[in-house]
């Protein structure tokens, strides 16, 4: 672990505490949600951040997902994402809050001047080194296409995805934040025994899988079957930790970015 990677595990340790202990409050809500998702201000020993706070009780039933168990997900996400180093989730927590029990996730201000790596652009002007992985129309018409960058930083959070089983990553849910970190959020329909990967990032789909992808698979096996393991059962089933842990195997012995499913549908809606 170099000294960056130290000081940054020490951030989180400290951001953790305030998540979890903050006093927090409630300002408003994030209406383009489907699920209560409420933006919140922690305060804890002089110490204060934004974060957000999505109540249990805010859950929409689902006919695929236990009910009350999209909080636990959020911070499943978290956990596996710390454990593979790259650290594409941000902090979260399972917390008590104003409306009850809920997942509780630091915020992540994008800079104004941040470039987006996912979008709808014209058809006939897909920027160099990008992916376009669907076609579309506005509404006079002219083509489009929906189309991500060929960036290392997606590639990983496209193997994350496959990892966590992720059923929504749109392309809002994929943010910037300082020195160009990337991170991924929303991660609460996740982690399902059936594949059902939905993903704006097909890019890399039957490509091989980086050697640096290949490494972390081995060593989350591992991780898996130790204390990650145990952590996950805190918010997991076993099948879906059992299921978690082959779904890793049979990426690392394939060794390719998944294909699109047959079965189910490829993208969520709406993809932004």
């Amino acid at each position: 672990m170099t000294s960056s990677d130290l000081e940054r595990r020490q951030d989180d340790a400290a951001t953790l505490r305030l998540l979890r202990d903050g006093e927090l409050t409630v300002e408003g809500r994030l209406v383009d949600a489907s699920n209560a998702t409420l933006l919140g201000a922690l305060t804890l020993d002089g110490v204060s951040a934004r974060c957000v706070y999505k109540p249990v009780r805010g859950e929409r039933p689902l006919w695929d997902f236990p009910d009350g168990t999209l909080a636990g997900r959020e911070v499943s996400a978290y956990l596996v994402s710390r454990a593979t180093g790259w650290d594409l989730v941000p902090p979260t927590v399972l917390r008590d809050g104003p409306f009850g029990p809920g997942s509780c996730q630091l915020w992540i201000d994008e800079p104004d001047d941040a470039e987006p790596l996912v979008g709808f652009v014209p058809a006939e002007a897909v920027p160099p080194r990008w992916f376009p992985v669907a076609a579309a129309r506005d509404d006079d018409g002219a083509a489009y296409a929906l189309a991500h960058a060929d960036d290392p930083r997606l590639a990983r959070l496209a193997v994350l995805d496959a990892v966590i089983n992720n059923a929504d990553r749109k392309g809002g849910h994929v943010l910037l934040g300082a020195d160009d970190r990337l991170y991924g959020v929303d991660h609460g329909v996740s982690f399902h025994v059936e594949d059902k990967l939905r993903t704006v990032l097909w890019g890399w789909a039957g490509r091989e899988l980086p050697p640096d992808a290949l490494e972390m698979l081995a060593d989350l096996t591992v991780r898996l079957g130790g204390e990650l393991g145990g952590e996950l059962a805190e918010h997991l089933t076993i099948r879906e930790v059992a299921e978690l842990t082959a779904r890793v195997g049979r990426l690392r012995d394939g060794g390719r970015f998944p294909q699109p499913p047959q079965d189910w549908p490829a993208m969520p809606w709406p993809p932004m």
